[in-house]
């Protein structure tokens, strides 16, 4: 017991030792840590301890620690996980030293920087050519004289000197003092002192050109406001990419006075910047709140260091609190770029809800990021701003006076800045978007909230479910006229992207209300370019992307429905919508205005979005439709059908759900069987809507095929293309259970044979069905579609199960015949039921389930993951979206197929799909703790439900280990390439690129012939010479009629001899959605000489090498029986390479 309690208590005391008590080692360890510690004084506890303290209670800190693991976190893996990402994201001791070296370096330098001759403004003859100045002098001209001089100080800002400073972007900010004589009290005005601080970063940056201790150097914007460049230095040598220093240029504190830049004030003058007279004083210009909020954020950051640095003082974890903030942050994509929520308002945020003791500043990291994400998920500052000003001055604006001025609003402790003032109000939107999704998740036991929180990226194409792009952001010019914006234009001192973009968002919230639920934007990078570069324009920045999150119900309405006729918001109404807008009469009586938008098929009412955005934008912005890349339904492509009215399968779904739903009902009033039927279940994709291509109903060609003789069947002519494919649609039928029933499982066969030759009477006899039945199914004709009905009997597996043995004993025993009977007569059905169920709630999920699917078959994998398992991993994608709210839209749905697939740690991993919300938080830990139990008999990919928490039975057959790490790589390759292509529009615009699997992998290629492909028009690249399959287009299918051929595909047939006949020497892989190519993998063990028997010479050729015989595989015959074999449907056996050889 002594020796449990010791090691527990020490874990660095836990040494092994061969002595029988094990009491001698730890005191040998003790002697020697302090020399290996190198002398740091380490306290000991005592090995044998006595009674009273082997008993004591817990301390205070104990029992804190222990409180905290068992109620803060899930469980403590939790904890450690966090204090793991801490330590990766802290500034090491090694990079600390090598930046307060470059700084010191560095601060000497600019100490030495010679003093110039006093210029205009206007005149740059004092720079060399090599530098330019990084500012946009529009207009050319302002009125001011300026002179180079050394700094009157240079001090550290920002997040370094506060400790908050993170990796991956190390960034140190310097505060250079420009001296008070370069400046003058009325700067600020007309632009005079942005330009002097930009003329004097040209300045530094001529002195340190010459210097070899500055490595590159570039400008940059802070936070892209073009009015506060930046100069940013890096070390020379091989550690230029370890860190950045931003220089900025700063006035002498207090050298303006605050009040100048109160945000009703006007410092910008429309006769100076327009170059035209006007008869405006100065009280009546507009005001330029953006302006000043830009002049004024230069006086304040040293005064902000010392708030920040006397309020994270007083809260041993308020560094760690703002890594992790700036953490979950950055995988959102909100830390960067113009009108972001960067490190600096964090570390306000926390400081005010310090200050304003909504948090304590005993708190832990991790209790910090719950509460900060709390309070903003709960807070909104575009309705009421939030100030961190105790006492401010009397000239200080109001609340009220920051909330006229701008969207977002929080004050900073002097009580003059608003330091959201670029934040526009759908990023702080967003913000609490997510921060109330995290919270959502936080607290679910089932979710890892870890991974979930901090370490899943959210980039804008994978979080919204359609994306749009401004593409040539020039056009914004011709927005601010057409919106008249000139006095906001003057206020962002010619910047007309985001001068527009607060006008456009508003539009379109407008124009899209209940549609959506959120609206976002991409927050343009901050620019940046080499000194010897002008300043770029505003139009050089990447193209401008939305996000939409749709609200499913009411996204792809194609009826806008407005205000009545007579009322006073029509008005209103028709100037939203132009020429959109007209009078209409519905059947309540009602006469209001109204749009109508196209769209026919569910694919066309989804981009319904997309309509009003380009109407209204060319309407309101003078934006042309030209400049709209929208990429909400890109994907979708490829599993469109249909030329006049394009589909991606739900219409046909639903047309097979409804036809299957007739039958079920017929089934269910059939009289005359002589036991009733329980239940009727479907079980095939197409009855839960993730059928890559629904079944069409058909109306047949009868000519196009001879007659068998004695069923007067039809069957396909020698000379004529393959029939179209008919799917057959698997129905299971459950009979009443009986003692009539046999218990021999001959004899059970023999009667559900019987059954379904009854039923298939019946059905001709009272609904006219062309029916034929088979020992094992009935196949049902009805409405162009065909149906194959299996009779079920409940214990027919047990039966299966049961023998008797040589004593007369009855034996169970589980066997595969037994597994497969229930897996198609019971979880199937089971799980189609339950997937349609899941179609009900999420309209797209059996869109994504096809497009996950048709990209699985195109990569030659769909034999390797079989559809009931990729219906389940996109199940899972709607059933835990965190940190996602659930996709709605398929592409962006299949994006997510693809980062899970490529992402999800299968070896350590259980994927638990959650059906039906079933499983409980006791459910989820046993199913982990069995997994992890007994994981080396598990399959590799293990999917774990409600109904089958142990055994992963779907996927207990495929994926091999090989073919799952191909998988991956695939997903991983695919989603980094369809990403790029959606987000990059000057790539080439073909999404089907990731759709064509490369072929170099694979030894031998088998073309077939086209015309013999049935399901050829389903190819990604289909041909553009189609074949006639024997059916009528256009044509209604009816039930009744000659039975057509079922179930017939001479690829799939073909691909089945070949693997039972070479499948122990090669790898068969076929696209099952019209793929021309069969490729083949040799195996390479297949290739190793074996000794010659004569029961083992199929295929194979003898090798005599001295005394022995031995034989290897003969891959030219090889060749040649796939040839053979293939007759009439193989066209060429390509060989690519010459493996066997060596």
């Amino acid at each position: 017991m002594k020796n449990k309690r010791t090691a527990a208590e020490d874990p660095a005391e836990m040494i092994p030792s061969d002595s029988p008590h094990g009491e001698e080692a730890p005191l040998k360890a003790k002697r020697s840590k302090p020399e290996e510690a190198g002398g740091e004084e380490v306290v000991y506890h005592p090995v044998k301890l006595s009674r009273s303290d082997l008993y004591r209670p817990p301390t205070a800190e104990e029992l804190n620690q222990l409180k905290e693991a068992e109620s803060l976190f899930h469980c403590s893996l939790l904890k450690m996980q966090m204090e793991e990402l801490l330590k990766e994201v802290v500034l090491s001791e090694r990079r600390k030293k090598q930046i307060d070296s470059f700084i010191q370096t560095l601060t000497d330098l600019l100490k030495t920087v010679p003093d110039s001759p006093e210029v205009v403004v206007s005149d740059l003859s004092w720079l060399s050519s090599t530098v330019k100045v990084p500012f946009l002098l529009v207009p050319k001209t302002t009125k001011g004289k300026f002179h180079m001089a050394a700094p009157a100080s240079v001090d550290l800002i920002g997040s370094y000197p506060l400790g908050t400073c993170t990796k991956p972007r190390i960034m140190v900010d310097l505060a250079v003092t420009i001296p008070a004589d370069v400046l003058h009290p009325k700067d600020v005005v007309n632009q005079r002192y942005p330009r002097k601080r930009a003329l004097y970063l040209a300045g530094l940056a001529q002195y340190l050109a010459s210097s070899s201790d500055i490595g590159p150097m570039s400008y940059s914007c802070l936070h892209g406001n073009r009015l506060r460049p930046v100069l940013l230095l890096t070390p020379p040598g091989k550690d230029s990419s370890s860190f950045t220093v931003r220089v900025h240029a700063c006035p002498p504190p207090g050298f303006f006075k605050p009040s100048r830049f109160h945000p009703q004030r006007n410092n910008v003058r429309t006769e100076w910047y327009t170059g035209l007279q006007t008869s405006l004083s100065e009280s009546s210009e507009s005001p330029t709140p953006h302006y000043n909020s830009s002049v004024l954020g230069d006086l304040l950051p040293r005064s902000h260091l010392q708030f920040l640095s006397a309020v994270s003082s007083q809260c041993p974890a308020f560094a760690d609190g703002v890594a992790l903030l700036k953490v979950w942050l950055r995988q959102r994509e909100l830390d960067q770029g113009t009108g972001c929520f960067n490190g600096f308002l964090t570390a306000m945020l926390l400081s005010y809800l310090l200050t304003t003791h909504r948090i304590s500043n005993t708190m832990t990291a991790y209790q910090l990021l719950r509460n900060s994400l709390n309070f903003l998920a709960s807070t909104d500052l575009t309705v009421n701003g939030l100030s961190l000003a105790k006492d401010p001055d009397s000239t200080a604006p109001s609340l009220a006076d920051f909330h006229d001025a701008f969207q977002v609003v929080f004050v900073d402790p002097s009580g003059h800045l608003n330091m959201c003032a670029d934040m526009t109000a759908c990023t702080y939107k967003q913000l609490q978007h997510e921060a109330s999704v995290s919270m959502q998740f936080w607290d679910n036991p089932t979710v890892d909230g870890f991974h979930s929180l901090l370490m899943t990226p959210k980039p804008m194409i994978r979080t919204s479910d359609h994306v749009f792009q401004l593409c040539e952001l020039v056009k914004l010019q011709s927005s601010c006229k057409k919106l008249n914006l000139l006095s906001e234009l003057m206020d962002h001192s010619g910047d007309y992207v985001h001068t527009a973009l607060p006008f456009i968002l508003s539009l379109l919230q407008r124009g899209l209300g209940q549609r959506i639920h959120l609206l976002t934007h991409s927050l343009p990078p901050d620019p940046q370019w080499s000194v010897e570069s002008e300043a770029p324009k505003h139009k050089a920045q990447p193209p401008l992307s939305f996000g939409l999150l749709l609200n499913p119900e009411l996204a792809a309405s194609v009826l806008e429905r407005g205000p009545p006729a007579d009322s006073p918001k029509a008005a209103e109404f028709r100037q939203l919508w132009g020429s959109r807008s007209e009078l209409r009469r519905f059947q309540d009586s009602a006469i209001t205005e109204a749009v109508l938008w196209d769209g026919q098929s569910v694919c066309q009412k989804q981009l319904v979005p997309r309509q009003i955005i380009t109407h209204l934008l060319q309407l309101h912005a003078d934006i042309p439709e030209s400049c709209v890349r929208y990429v909400g339904a890109m994907v979708d492509d490829v599993i469109k059908t249909g030329s006049e009215v394009p589909s991606t399968g739900d219409e046909e779904s639903l047309r097979v759900v409804q036809s299957y739903d007739d039958l079920s009902r017929k089934l269910w009033g059939l009289e005359g069987l002589p036991l009733s039927i329980t239940a009727v279940q479907g079980a095939h994709p197409a009855l839960r809507y993730t059928q890559v291509f629904p079944p069409l109903p058909l109306k047949l060609d009868y000519s196009f095929f001879d007659r068998e003789k004695t069923s007067r069947s039809l069957v396909p002519k020698e000379d004529k293309p393959c029939p179209a494919y008919i799917t057959p649609i698997t129905v299971i039928c459950h009979m009443e259970g009986s003692g009539k029933w046999p218990h021999d499982r001959l004899a059970i066969r023999h009667i559900r044979a019987a059954f379904h030759i009854q039923l298939g009477e019946l059905l001709k006899k009272r609904h006219n069905y062309t029916c034929k039945p088979c020992p094992t199914h009935l196949d049902v004709w009805k409405d162009g579609l065909l149906f194959r009905i299996q009779v079920a009997y409940h214990r027919e597996p047990q039966v299966l199960r049961e023998s008797v043995n040589a004593e007369g004993l009855l034996i169970v025993r589980d066997n595969e015949e037994a597994q497969a009977l229930e897996m198609a007569t019971i979880h199937k059905p089971l799980l189609t039921s339950t997937l349609h169920g899941l179609q009900q709630q999420h309209s797209c999920f059996g869109a994504v389930c096809r497009l996950a699917k048709r990209w699985l078959g195109s990569q030659l994998l769909s034999e390797d993951m079989t559809e009931d398992t990729a219906d389940l991993l996109v199940a899972s994608l709607f059933l835990q979206p965190a940190p996602f709210t659930p996709p709605g839209s398929p592409q962006v749905g299949f994006l997510r197929f693809l980062h899970l697939l490529s992402s999800f740690d299968w070896r350590n991993t259980p994927l638990v799909v959650n059906l039906n919300n079933q499983l409980t938080a006791a459910e989820y830990t046993e199913i982990k703790n069995d997994f992890m139990a007994s994981r080396e008999s598990l399959p590799v990919m293990f999917i774990a439900t409600p109904k089958d928490k142990k055994l992963s039975m779907w996927t207990k057959r495929v994926p091999a280990v090989q073919m799952l790490q191909r998988m991956v790589m695939l997903a991983a390759e695919s989603l980094k390439v369809l990403e790029d292509q959606l987000m990059d529009g000057n790539c080439i615009q073909d999404v089907r690129v990731v759709m064509r699997p490369p072929l170099d992998a694979y030894d031998v290629l088998i073309h077939l012939n086209p015309k013999q492909v049935p399901l050829l028009s389903q190819a990604v690249d289909p041909p553009p010479v189609t074949f006639s399959r024997g059916t009528m287009a256009n044509a209604v299918g009816k039930s009744g009629g000659a039975l057509p051929v079922i179930d017939y595909n001479p690829v799939s047939l073909y691909l089945a001899e070949l693997r039972e006949s070479f499948g122990d020497l090669a790898l068969f892989f076929c696209d099952p959605y019209g793929g021309t190519v069969i490729t083949v993998l040799w195996k390479p063990k297949a290739f190793i000489p074996t000794p010659f028997k004569t029961s083992q010479v199929s295929a194979r050729s003898v090798q005599v090498t001295g005394e022995e015989a031995a034989t290897v595989p003969n891959v030219e015959a090889i060749l040649e029986d796939f040839q053979i074999m293939g007759k009439g449907l193989v066209k060429s056996v390509e060989a690519r390479t010459e493996k066997w050889s060596f």
